[in-house]
């Protein structure tokens, strides 16, 4: 095994600093062209869930330094350990500069990360010289059900979800009553899951009232307060949506108090992410943080119809000024540059319930087309809405208002309405993306799951390493890595549990690929298809992905937060 840190693998020389004149190295083999390799840098590191976030520098480097080499005694032991992966290319999830070691599992826990000794017994070995070897990928933005069988995130490297987004609890329930019962379920991947404000503003009574009573709020909090007692993250609040739009900044802030208390975070699909609305509501969410004194996260963070990279700058120093202020916030987002959600996004609240649309269809039918004219337009036009559900599934609005012969506002109004759609808005700009996701505190997230009608779903993790790592060298690997894992982690607060990085007695959630092979084959047309290229999975400490190939054991597990520890007394 010590023969392998004598050599950088051939299939990861590209990605990392090779030489002084910083030419590009002969591969041995070329499925995709080489990166060049600029200076080296390091990430920054992992921000901690407890301790005030760092403005941090304004991009993620796009180069790794050289691989070290470990240092210390070898690795032995008497007993024969499960697994050891052998000579990879180690990216820890901590941003620091990649090593080749070996990886050792036991049981469900990584017991070294180093040099092993060569007469120690495995049960098993995973060759992995010209491979890199990194913690599992944290999805911190997920939907679906807990207990499917997930095969579109462990094909893209994502052995960690987060679920119960955009204000609705898991399966729209109480964490405290829906974990019980997954508890007896078997799950593929690691499952972490948040209260939903939309679910407890149902429970408590409030619905789509404007102005909750007291007694409603008070049931707002003690259901929070529960459901994070239960092992809840956070809570995730979806103000674009109904009910959680009714929402009024005091409500919000009465809410996270819990979460500030039990070190949770806010996870939030904003108010708008339209480009003359999104500062306000970027606004709303520091405060929100400011008065709670919660940690806060900007969910799939996107500028809709912005455009440039100045303005992506002016998003960014908004977020730094906040925390330099003392407000804890950070962002994730999917790499693409089309959204997806239902039609009612393009609808005025007037048409919205708790109004009745047939009667606003009725008698404010002129105000209700002038409306949809402009705000469709405003989004790049009938031909930016690409249908993903049925029966328009596959067109645009364009093309759907062409072969029913009338205006596609009519077709919003006639033919949709505000509840009778999914679609993809091709609406962001890609300077301005771009520039989002080289900044140290985005991570990555892919708002969508197993029966997604957006590639994102099935592509997100991929297309990273694929478009951003490989190809356009927007990001080194380690960088790439250090956002998917450990800073995801440690954003949510799972580094409390073990996960995020390779390192001793951490969890035993494991990727071996080859970055140059990674592929996110889902698209617009066809967006439930696999990504390729994980080589080996492992959760908590099971190869799933053996060679390339999903296996059907299942081997996640619920991840439920410790209760917060309490502080000593200083006077005792």
């Amino acid at each position: 095994m010590r023969a392998a840190w004598r050599k950088a693998g051939p299939l990861l020389a590209a990605l990392v600093a090779c030489g002084g004149d910083g030419s590009e190295p002969t591969p041995e083999a070329a499925p995709t062209p080489r990166p060049t390799a600029p200076p080296p840098a390091t990430a920054p590191p992992a921000p901690s869930p407890s301790a005030p976030i760092s403005a941090g520098p304004p991009t993620s480097p796009t180069t790794d330094p050289p691989p070290t080499t470990p240092s210390g005694p070898a690795f032995a032991r008497e007993k024969a350990v499960d697994l050891i992966i052998e000579g990879g290319t180690v990216y820890d999830g901590t941003g620091e500069a990649p090593r080749r070691a070996d990886v050792v599992i036991d049981g469900d826990t990584i017991v070294h990360v180093g040099e092993v000794s060569d007469k120690q017994k495995a049960n098993r070995r995973i060759e992995a010289e010209g491979l890199a070897v990194t913690p599992g990928f944290i999805d911190l933005h997920s939907h679906g059900a807990a207990d499917a069988s997930l095969r579109n995130f462990l094909s893209m490297g994502v052995t960690t979800i987060c679920l119960g987004q955009d204000g609705k609890g898991p399966e729209n329930d109480r964490v405290r009553t829906w974990a019980p019962r997954m508890r007896k379920k078997r799950l593929a991947v690691n499952v972490a899951p948040f209260v939903g404000h939309g679910t407890v503003r149902n429970l408590a009574g409030a619905g789509v009232t404007k102005t909750p009573t007291e007694k409603h709020l008070s049931r707002m909090v003690r259901e929070v307060e529960r459901d994070l007692a239960a092992g809840a993250w956070g809570l995730t609040t979806g103000l674009e949506y109904t009910p959680g739009r009714f929402a009024t900044l005091e409500e919000l802030v009465a809410v996270a108090k819990p979460v500030a208390a039990h070190d949770g975070v806010i996870m939030s699909h904003m108010r708008s992410e339209d480009d003359d609305a999104i500062d306000a509501a970027l606004d709303e969410l520091i405060t929100q943080g400011k008065r709670s004194g919660a940690r806060v996260h900007v969910s799939h963070l996107k500028v809709v119809y912005g455009k440039g990279e100045a303005r992506a700058e002016a998003l960014l120093k908004h977020l730094r000024e906040a925390r330099e202020r003392g407000v804890k916030v950070t962002a994730d987002m999917y790499p693409y540059n089309a959204s997806y959600t239902t039609i009612s996004i393009v609808f005025p609240d007037f048409a919205k319930p708790p109004n009745q649309y047939a009667r606003v269809k009725r008698e404010q039918r002129d105000q209700l087309a002038t409306f949809l004219r402009n705000k469709v337009k405003q989004r790049g036009g009938p031909e930016a809405t690409l249908f993903g559900s049925d029966p328009f599934r596959g067109q645009t609005l364009a093309e759907v208002a062409t072969k029913k012969g009338k205006p596609f506002e009519d077709v919003l109004i006639d033919d949709i309405g505000p509840g009778g759609a999914s679609a993809a808005y091709f609406v962001m700009d890609d300077a301005l993306q771009t520039r989002l996701l080289r900044d140290p505190m985005v991570m990555i997230s892919t708002d969508g799951g197993p029966y997604s009608s957006h590639p994102r779903g099935y592509g997100a993790f991929a297309k990273v390493i694929q478009e951003y790592v490989v190809k356009r060298k927007v990001l080194s690997l380690g960088a790439a890595v250090h956002k998917m894992t450990g800073q995801s982690a440690a954003t949510v607060g799972l580094d409390a549990v073990k996960r995020g990085q390779l390192e001793e007695g951490w969890a035993a959630d494991v990727l071996v690929f080859d970055p140059t092979a990674v592929e996110a084959r889902s698209n617009y047309e066809r967006p439930r298809i696999y990504a390729r290229g994980m080589s080996f999975v492992v959760v908590n400490g099971r190869v799933v992905v053996d060679d390339g190939k999903t296996k059907k054991r299942k081997a996640g597990r619920l991840l439920l937060k410790p209760a917060p520890k309490e502080k000593e007394d200083p006077s005792r």
